[in-house]
């Protein structure tokens, strides 16, 4: 059998903002052609995360890998790994005075050579894959919330990474438009061979279609198993977490966010 190197690999991780530690002692593997939910409470540090995992911010220690490699601190290494990760933002980044197909476009006109006919044909493909090529002349301003955020899956789509990572994908979103987002994430992993991380807090819409979950919670991971095993743990910070209870282990954050802290 052949042996298949993990896509993300955190050893020993520490990540700190200025002088202050947002996590601590992280250890992951994420293994190819999972889905996996990176789950907390607001401010627990999942998007401090997520710059670690693309390259924005250095370890204050520890190590990170991702696609078999060691995550360079900065130049051309970097912008090469980089075009292997798709990343969802949360807010989608549209460009409004482009066009549906302009906007998918617009990393392969970047970061690519290919003639125009062939731009044109591949994002058909990717609008093809999240249901809207029908949408293709559209502006953002005359989409609905959903479908903006399809098309900027497409465009995160467009140069084909091997690892996709979703920050908070579901804001703003009605119940209806969340399950064919996640729907469509897990459908686009399965189908396209990719491997994908979730960075969330909304719990019940993303466990269904994850392969493993993680808990962070007070600066470190409390939990990292199933979403089976998640659902049936007793640990307290699991529970305070799945419950949303005020009162417990995760401390409530009061005080005022300084620039650049954990989200």
């Amino acid at each position: 059998m052949t042996q298949t190197s993990p896509i993300v690999a955190l050893r020993g991780l520490r990540l700190a903002r200025g002088e202050r530690t947002i996590l601590r002692d992280v250890d992951l593997l994420v293994e190819p052609g999972q889905v996996v939910a990176v789950l907390g409470p607001s401010g627990c540090g999942k998007s401090t995360l997520m710059a670690a995992l693309t390259g924005e911010l250095a370890p204050a220690d520890g190590s990170v890998e991702v696609l078999g490699r060691p995550m360079p601190r900065g130049g051309r290494e970097l912008l090469e790994l980089r075009r292997g990760i798709g990343v969802l933002l949360q807010g989608n980044g549209l460009l409004t005075d482009l066009t549906v197909a302009e906007n998918v476009a617009l990393p392969l006109r970047t970061h690519t050579d290919l003639p125009d006919a062939v731009i044109r044909r591949l994002v058909e493909m990717k609008l093809h894959a999240v249901g809207l090529r029908a949408a293709a002349d559209a502006y953002p301003r005359e989409l609905s919330g959903g479908m903006a955020r399809r098309v900027a899956l497409a465009r995160a789509l467009a140069l084909d990474p091997p690892l996709m990572i979703y920050d908070e994908p579901l804001t703003g979103l009605d119940p209806i438009a969340s399950g064919v987002v996640m729907s469509l994430v897990r459908r686009l992993n399965d189908t396209l061979g990719l491997t994908s991380i979730v960075v969330t807090h909304h719990v019940h819409e993303t466990l269904p279609v994850a392969d493993r979950a993680l808990v962070i919670a007070n600066g470190r991971i409390v939990f990292a198993g199933t979403p089976a095993e998640l659902e049936k743990s007793d640990d307290p910070f699991v529970q305070q977490f799945l419950r949303g209870a005020p009162d417990g282990p995760i401390a409530f954050d009061a005080a005022p966010r300084v620039a650049g802290a954990a989200a």
